[in-house]
């Protein structure tokens, strides 16, 4: 005997269900029913035909009415809203809307599939005419058609979730100016803080104004513009308005039948689907699941889950025994450029849920490349792992530009078998330069992590900064250079292939926190400061990437370095104003292209600021990199370095800038004071031993005042810096020789005048002591402990033979742009 089974709602839910069941029992009599005209059509695309992405409106709809009833022997009756159901009766009662009649149609399975609905509050003003939200056929059209005809300005998008973020990029691709408003402190709700803030850095280089933590109190429309109060009391003009602040199940036809809800108003189904009532199943958007992970219940409103819903659902209708087995919320997301994905549970879940880091579980955080290195169109990702003490994956979070879903669907594939993050090690994926590295990032952050759990390293993670305590040392070990484009507040920088030869600089006593840009130096300096007998030793995780993304976006008062520091001045690759700079033709300047693709940051920078050393004012630099970074650094770069930013973004695997070189000279008022200068600068060319006592005073003495004071130390004047000890360091005959004439160290040095074979040496330092006149070398410890800046002529060191080891601690090495860097910003230059 026949079954007659009704679907109440199509889309992918009830579509999926009626075309399964059709294939499984050709003998059933299905009838679907549709309030509205469309039964199946591509609701995750509805924002990209308003963009103008989709161009063709009849591309959204995956299946007509027609077309279903054709080939599945379906009777469909769109514009036929289901008012009521009689469960004793077993009936539906039903309205149509082409005719206005009411009729009841019997059932003997039926299935809600009504989905999810829009939340509107009571806000005051919400219905003014250019507030809109985004869920169905009709929605789209209404939105798309005020678009094309009224050619909004700017639009105010509320809420940062999925279908928010991709209406701000297709507003965006309109030439709308975009401001997104979202009441939490963070975009994308599916992921955590410290990955929603590179949605945040990104949204903010494609000039969308980001309101966070801020709600909206009232809209109020006037001659076309509503203007948007938020909490705040911030105000949002806007010509169009899209709200996207989250949506409720339409659970109404399961509440008037008298079937199970739970608070949230989502409909009670058992392992197969089956309501409260054996004879009524329900699926999609309205029913409550289990959530895979934990095993708690939830409402997790996705269309992959749906449509295996859909299957599940038919399967035991047509008397299958299938079980649906939970929802982990594997979804992905295009917002502009990146591409966000997540699967499992996040870390602010799990502290709902009462789990402790560090007690219960544990997260690696790892910045792999979509592909080799030396590929090119190796770009990283960011890639969060979530995982229990025992292993067990617990949740993946990846942000990035390439790759990135296809690394979270391994894990989401390994977390739904049952996996470990041993068994992420363990994978054997497919691998070729174009298409990943020969350790994926898959097995990367299940390497991490087993190191984690063993107790190979043990993480440290940007939370834990604002806790740490007196005795935790922040240890910088990345190269000098990167430290210019910032670096950790109170951090100590120590290059790693350096520290071997200085740990003695560190007390074994203290805790050390290692981190270099991404963690894999960080974790190097981790295992050797442990195996030469630290015992308090972490890495932080993620490194200064995950840092300045934290903590650098806004004002930068925690982030050190020329490029974090608006008060530095950056004398990298100085340009200059130019006078004639309008009259220098785009056209006519000699254009230089500049590939730094596969360079870490602050490679990127450094090859254009080598590259504009070499062109002439007006000339223009067009440069590719695929370091995500970089498209941050170049504009402050310019700004900082006297060039233009012409133009800059994305496009296949890499970043681009343009710029030209210099900028016009800008007209100075007449009552517009010059910057004050205010810092003291020598340069100490003498190696004797009065004018190295005369010139410490004097840098002590302002230093004393709160000057910013440069010694800069070239030629003889270099011996004053060297080590009093012999070091031994290799070197060519003529450099060995060479500074083995020189005087090693202050206590060496003759005097200018009188100096008697060294005897006045020494008699200079007895009447100093006796006159209570600190050494020389009291001075030069002094001057470095009060901050003056230390600065050891390279290329002189290299024409004397001296090398870095032989010099005392707390000098750096510069060239001429370091000491004319600090001579531009100095009232006082003396030449010693």
């Amino acid at each position: 005997m026949s079954k007659k089974v009704l679907i109440v709602g199509g889309v992918a839910g009830g579509a999926s269900t009626a075309a399964r069941l059709r294939r499984l029992d050709e003998t059933a009599e299905i009838i679907m029913f549709e309030r509205g005209e469309y039964i199946s059509f591509a609701n995750c695309g509805l924002p990209y035909y308003i963009g103008g992405t989709i161009e063709e409106r009849d591309a959204l709809l995956v299946q007509t009415p027609e077309g279903m009833s054709q080939r599945f022997k379906i009777d469909v009756r769109v514009q036929n809203e289901v008012l009521s159901i009689d469960r004793e009766k077993k009936t539906v009662n039903v309205r149509d809307h082409k005719t206005g009649n009411l009729y009841d149609e019997n059932y003997d399975v039926l299935v809600l599939s009504p989905g999810s609905t829009p939340l509107k509050p009571p806000i005051p003003g919400i219905d003014a005419p250019n507030i809109f939200t985004l869920w169905n056929i009709p929605d789209v059209d209404r939105i798309k058609d005020y678009v094309d005809r009224l050619k909004p300005k700017r639009a105010a998008v509320i809420g940062g979730g999925f279908i928010g973020l991709e209406m701000a990029e297709n507003f965006h691709d309109l030439g709308v100016n975009v401001s997104v408003i979202e009441m939490a402190d963070q975009v994308m709700a599916p992921v955590d803080y410290e990955m929603a803030q590179i949605v945040h850095r990104h949204l903010k280089d494609k000039k969308v104004d980001l309101y966070l933590g801020d709600g909206v109190k009232t809209f109020e429309y006037n001659n076309g513009v509503t203007k948007v109060t938020l909490s705040s009391g911030k105000v949002v003009e806007a010509d169009v308005v899209m709200l996207s602040i989250g949506i409720r199940p339409q659970s109404e036809l399961a509440k008037g039948a008298g079937l199970s809800l739970n608070q949230r108003g989502g409909i009670v189904v058992d392992e197969h689907l089956k309501t409260s009532d054996p004879s009524i199943y329900a699926i999609g958007d309205a029913v409550e699941v289990v959530e895979f992970v934990k095993g708690g219940k939830a409402m997790i409103p996705l269309a992959g889950p749906a449509n295996k819903q859909g299957r599940i659902c038919a399967d035991n209708i047509a008397g299958r025994n299938t079980t649906y087995k939970g929802t982990q919320g594997t979804s992905v997301a295009k917002v502009f450029d990146l591409t966000v994905s997540a699967s499992g549970v996040n870390e602010k879940t799990l502290k709902r849920d009462g789990l402790e880091y560090g007690k219960d579980y544990y997260y690696a955080l790892v910045h792999p490349k979509s592909n080799a290195g030396y590929y090119p169109g190796a770009i990283p990702m960011t890639m969060k792992l979530i995982f229990g003490m025992d292993g067990k994956i617990f949740g993946v979070q990846n942000v990035g530009y390439e790759g990135v879903e296809k690394r979270v669907d391994v894990v989401a594939t390994a977390l739904r078998l049952g996996g470990t993050i041993y068994d992420l090690t363990e994978l054997e994926l497919a691998y070729a330069p174009p298409y990943s590295s020969a350790k994926d990032p898959v097995n990367m952050a299940g390497y991490v992590a087993e190191n984690i759990l063993n107790g190979t390293t043990t993480p440290f993670h940007w939370f834990e900064l604002e806790n740490k305590s007196e005795d935790t040392i922040i240890l910088d070990v990345r190269d000098e250079v990167e430290r210019d484009m910032g670096y950790i507040e109170d951090s100590v920088n120590i290059p790693l292939d350096q520290l071997r030869e200085r740990m003695g600089e560190l007390d074994k006593s203290k805790t050390y926190v290692a981190y270099c840009a991404i963690g894999v130096r960080g974790y190097v300096a981790e295992r050797i400061l442990k195996q030469n007998g630290f015992e308090h030793v972490k890495n932080f995780m993620g490194g200064y990437t995950t840092y300045s993304c934290v903590f650098c976006q806004d004002d930068g008062s925690k982030c050190g370095g020329s490029l974090c520091d608006s008060s530095n001045n950056m004398t990298i690759s100085e340009s200059g104003d130019v006078e004639n700079f309008d009259a220098i033709d785009e056209a006519s300047a000699e254009v230089i292209k500049l590939n730094a693709c596969g360079l870490q940051c602050p490679g990127p920078i450094m090859q254009v600021h080598k590259a504009i050393e070499a062109m002439n004012a007006g000339d223009i630099l067009e440069v590719k990199a695929t370091d995500p970074g970089f498209m941050n650094d170049i504009g402050v770069w310019c700004e900082k370095t006297g060039n233009t930013l012409l133009d800059s973004g994305k496009e296949a695997k890499a970043f681009y800038a343009r710029l030209r070189k210099g900028r016009k000279k800008p007209v100075k008022a007449a009552a517009e004071a010059a910057p004050v200068k205010d810092d003291k600068t020598m340069v100490v060319f003498s190696g004797d031993l009065d004018k190295a006592i005369a010139s410490l005073i004097i840098a002590n003495g302002a230093a004393s005042m709160g000057k910013k004071v440069t010694m800069f130390y070239t030629f003889w004047g270099l011996n004053i810096l060297r080590k009093t000890e012999k070091v031994p360091v290799k070197k060519d005959f003529i450099s060995a020789m060479f500074s083995g004439m020189m005087p090693r160290g202050t206590t060496k040095l003759g005097l200018s005048k009188m100096n008697m074979f060294g005897m006045g040496s020494k008699m200079i330092r007895m009447v100093m002591k006796k006159n209570n006149v600190d050494s020389l070398e009291d001075l030069l410890k002094m001057a470095i402990d009060n901050g003056v800046r230390m600065v050891a002529c390279n290329m002189s060191m290299d024409l004397m033979g001296i090398t870095e080891a032989e010099l005392i601690e707390g000098v750096e090495l510069g060239g001429v742009a370091s000491m004319l860097g600090a001579a531009e910003d100095s009232n006082m230059s003396l030449f010693i």
